[in-house]
């Protein structure tokens, strides 16, 4: 399982750079920042041609749309949640057709700058190469389960260089309010041997860059405590909106094919003013951990 979600790691992953590099760079004439695993570059001061923004970003959700709802709808959405229901109801259920349909329709979205992270489509695609194992063994169903919660945190412990953390999500992931033990041990060895494949590929680097920092002053445990009372809530409000905007979408009164394409027609606006919207953003968390966008409004 280690080795295939760390092969599926290494194609979404190229999948999504070229992606990139067409659709941003190419069409759009503008550079997304990287962190410092993945080069730290520090992408473009402006856009070239900002009219072409929002139509590369709109394209890019039209053709995945396309893609999507014609031959894989459950690959619809960002995938945690459809690997996670794999898991609990059926863990033989994902089709290898939905795997493929998903790194082409994310790295196209992604892409294109739309806004959202790799580690959604990882999990689904991961999951999926779970799911194929448990049928080609003829796996029973709680092994089936494990195979498809070690998929999830391997593939995402690869793509985020970060086994360790994979293989803790591969058991906790699945549940709201428990663990799945039986999966953490041979969740870190997959997650160990996935990150070995993708690093090999891509070098053996953390994801971000971290400043060096000493723990002097025991009153700052009072800011970090307010900070993680914060993002804590900051979670919830987001996924309330996330799911209140699904459930929106839903009512829309065209066909699903277009859905896509009129929320990243949003993006795409949103972006001439606030460019760190488009893509995964990861770039600008390593600014942020640099200190370059300390000035940065809060909105």
């Amino acid at each position: 399982i280690g080795a295939i979600a760390g092969i599926g790691a290494i194609v979404f992953y190229e999948a999504l750079r070229l992606a990139t590099h067409f659709f941003l760079d190419f069409l759009a004439g503008y550079h997304v920042p990287t962190p410092a695993g993945e080069g730290n570059a520090p992408g473009s001061a402006h856009f070239v041609r900002p009219w072409v923004i929002p139509l590369v970003v709109t394209a890019g959700a039209l053709l995945a749309g396309f893609l999507v709802f014609t031959w894989a709808p459950e690959a619809e959405g960002h995938g945690t949640d459809a690997a996670i229901d794999a898991v609990h109801f059926n863990p033989r259920g994902i089709k290898l057709r939905a795997v493929v349909i998903k790194i082409v329709a994310s790295a196209l979205t992604i892409g294109s700058g739309g806004s959202g992270g790799r580690e959604g489509p990882t999990a689904q695609i991961s999951a999926g190469f779970g799911s194929l194992l448990a049928r080609v063994l003829d796996l029973s169903p709680e092994d089936g389960r494990i195979a498809v919660s070690i998929g999830i945190g391997s593939g995402i412990g690869a793509i985020f260089s970060a086994p360790l953390g994979g293989a803790v999500l591969a058991a906790d992931v699945v549940y709201k309010e428990d663990f799945e033990y039986a999966a953490l041990v041979p969740g870190v060895f997959a997650s160990i041997v996935a990150y070995a494949i993708f690093g090999g590929v891509f070098g053996y680097r953390p994801l971000f860059a971290v400043p060096g920092y000493h723990f002097d002053h025991p009153i700052q445990l009072l800011w970090f405590a307010i900070i993680g009372v914060l993002a804590g809530g900051i979670g919830l409000l987001y996924s309330k909106g996330f799911y209140g905007v699904v459930d929106l979408s839903s009512r829309l009164p065209f066909t699903r094919k277009l859905r896509p394409a009129a929320g990243a027609l949003f993006v795409g606006l949103i972006a001439l003013a606030l460019p760190q919207v488009l893509g995964t953003g990861y770039g600008w968390v390593q600014k942020s951990l640099s200190g370059d966008l300390l000035h940065t409004p809060l909105w």
